[in-house]
């Protein structure tokens, strides 16, 4: 019996010839990430069991984005925190300030990742990079503890479900509609500490933006991971960012899969998630013409660069509508340039929009667009729990940068063709 793309990096992380679902092993780790919320934790761990050094401070990457720029007291004092830690144990990848950008967007950005590698992330949206054909995914602030110090961590093999995807998406609809989609087929447990792996011939349309969106939103269906095969897409994102060698990790053809998920891009609608859960979707016109309070478009799942053209092509010559508050968050710095020199934010701020810093800002309630109560939120971002922006009874809608900036535009839940 074959292995899957998942079971193949972890068996060159733990020097085994062949692996299966359900083994229990020792990996070596690539990286460890932390940010300002789980870093703390961290390291107080640490201290805790006397640890007074890490692995290899230069696999080691910590990312100020949660609360940063700092939001209150508390979060300068877990900051400067973690800035003490990096600076005692000579960590460089130390990002704060202007160097700052939302984690899971930085670290592919600054060729911290790459096809084959083994990354652990303290946070559940690690998985991410599975779009570069890695494997990673998300702990708790204690196993980062160990991590850094060990440089291994504990993994039990999850088995594998396959996403046969064919076809190709019509006009406004992306991988945010394709991974909702998949989401409110499979419910948010029916990838449980499963890996989620992405086939199929479609896989060369997509871009590298889509499928980091897809692999961000692994965690939103229990999946331990997700990740793509790597190919010509990957290689063009990876030029001028990795230098090191690296070896993708490519699916055998009897690779053990528990079922198989077949996916028709060109069936697909623009999709929304309906409070308050992420697989309570349907297409977008069941929701039409509710109020809305509030926009965020980017942040780690939808805050790339083809994000905000998408964005900007639906607000461009348009107002956001009276009532409506319509928040832009680029990833990263590089992001944000890039927006800048294409004129897109000029477009958002012309628009009526904001555009903040790259931060996680009001994805999980912390600032910069927290809701009050009983207000209405289209958002770009990965999760429409209770309370998770704000309010507990204000709600969430989870949907792709076009449909987020038609309902900025129109007051209202619209697809993107009502504004066109």
């Amino acid at each position: 019996m074959g292995m899957t793309m998942t079971q193949k990096i972890l068996a060159r992380h733990c020097g085994a010839q062949h692996l299966e679902a359900g083994e229990l092993i020792r990996a070596s780790l690539d990286l460890v990430m932390g940010s300002d919320v789980t870093t703390p934790i961290a390291i107080q761990e640490m201290e805790r069991y006397g640890l007074n050094r890490v692995f290899d401070p230069n696999k080691i990457v910590l990312v100020m984005d949660h609360f940063a720029p700092n939001k209150d007291i508390q979060a300068a004092r877990n900051c400067a925190r973690v800035r003490a830690f990096a600076q005692q144990m000579g960590i460089p990848h130390f990002y704060d300030g202007g160097r700052m950008g939302i984690e899971h967007a930085l670290l592919p950005e600054q060729g911290f990742v790459a096809p084959g590698e083994l990354i652990l992330g303290a946070d559940s949206h690690t998985c991410t990079y599975g779009a570069l054909g890695a494997f990673s995914t998300g702990i708790g602030s204690t196993d980062m503890a160990a991590g850094m110090f060990s440089g291994t961590g504990w993994f039990r093999v999850p088995a594998a479900i396959r996403v046969n995807l064919s076809g190709q998406f019509q006009p406004y609809v992306c991988g945010k509609d394709l991974i909702l989609s998949l989401i409110g087929m499979i419910g948010v447990d029916g990838a449980r500490y499963k890996s989620l792996e992405f086939t199929g011939s479609a896989i060369p349309s997509l871009s590298i933006d889509d499928r980091f969106t897809i692999c961000n939103m692994g965690i939103e269906a229990g999946a331990k991971n997700a990740i793509f095969p790597v190919d010509a897409v990957t290689l063009e994102y990876l030029e001028g960012r990795v230098s090191r060698p690296f070896t993708p990790a490519e699916a055998d053809a009897d690779a053990p899969y528990l079922c198989t998920i077949d996916m028709d891009l060109s069936a697909l609608r623009p999709t929304v998630a309906a409070p308050h859960l992420p697989s309570n979707t349907a297409p977008v016109e069941q929701f039409a013409g509710q109020r809305v309070d509030q926009v965020v478009i980017g942040c780690c799942t939808n805050g790339h660069i083809r994000d905000l053209r998408q964005a900007a092509d639906l607000l461009r010559g348009r107002k956001v509508a009276p009532g409506v508050r319509c928040i832009i968050i680029p990833a990263t710095q590089e992001i944000y340039l890039q927006a800048m020199a294409e004129g897109l934010l000029e477009t958002f701020v012309q628009a009526g929009a904001t555009v903040s810093m790259p931060t996680c800002g009001p994805c999980n309630g912390g600032h910069v667009g927290v809701l009050s109560d009983g207000e209405r939120c289209v958002s770009t971002t990965n999760r429409n729990f209770v309370g998770r922006m704000g309010a507990k009874d204000s709600e969430i809608y989870l949907a792709s940068p076009a449909v987020a900036a038609a309902c900025a535009v129109r007051g209202v839940i619209s697809a993107p063709e009502e504004v066109i």
